[in-house]
């Protein structure tokens, strides 16, 4: 008979116990080393410092982008809407030297969908805008008399021609990639090119 302090070996006694259950915060030689994985705030830091070096490339452009394209005194919300865009979907860019083209293509959505709402307004606007603490340093430069001809020929244009001739000639980009940012073919890409020019040296004969 054992006394009460005794270890007997017998399953469920204290000595098997205590070799079978693991004691919480114990190292032994025979532990795998821990591996941590990349922490949340890492990968944040990373997307933020890569954003952040695309909108130092591209902010201006894209803003002036934004105003030929129609989106007047809206263009650096519009921007800033497509970065924001940018943002939410970088894990799923195949890369990071997809996002230029992406947030490209955001800004060039995000006019259309203002067009649509605000055209009917524009048509009636006063095109002989005054500078404001509302508008911003690209609107001023583009409202200076002698390109004041240019923007208004382009707002007449139909919204694909615009897109088209600006991608075209202002951004300087091929037509696989002004097709891919509109959404369509290279062969209507040529189309929609060729009747803006049509229209707009129409436009700039009239002006002269």
């Amino acid at each position: 008979m054992t006394g009460p302090g005794r270890s007997t070996g017998r399953i469920g006694g204290p000595s098997v116990a205590a070799a079978a259950i693991p004691w919480v915060g114990s190292e032994s030689a025979e532990s795998p080393p821990r591996v941590l994985a990349p922490t949340l705030d890492l990968r944040e830091a990373e997307r933020e410092a890569a954003i952040a070096r695309v909108f130092d490339q591209s902010h201006a452009q894209l803003v002036r982008l934004a105003v030929l394209l129609g989106a007047g005194a809206d263009a650096e919300d519009i921007v800033a809407e497509a970065f924001c865009q940018l943002y939410r979907r970088w894990p799923k860019l195949r890369s990071p030297d997809a996002a230029p083209a992406y947030v490209r293509g955001a800004v060039l959505n995000l006019v259309r969908m203002r067009w649509r709402h605000l055209q009917v307004v524009r048509r009636h606007h006063d095109r002989a805008l005054r500078p404001s603490d509302d508008v911003s340093a690209e609107n001023v430069v583009l409202e200076r008399e002698d390109q004041r001809a240019v923007v208004t020929a382009l707002e007449e244009l139909a919204p694909r021609q615009r897109e088209a001739i600006v991608l075209r000639y202002w951004m300087d980009l091929k037509e696989a990639e002004i097709a891919a940012a509109m959404g369509i073919s290279c062969g209507a890409v040529k189309s929609h090119t060729a009747r803006a020019m049509s229209a707009l040296t129409r436009a700039m004969g009239e002006v002269r």
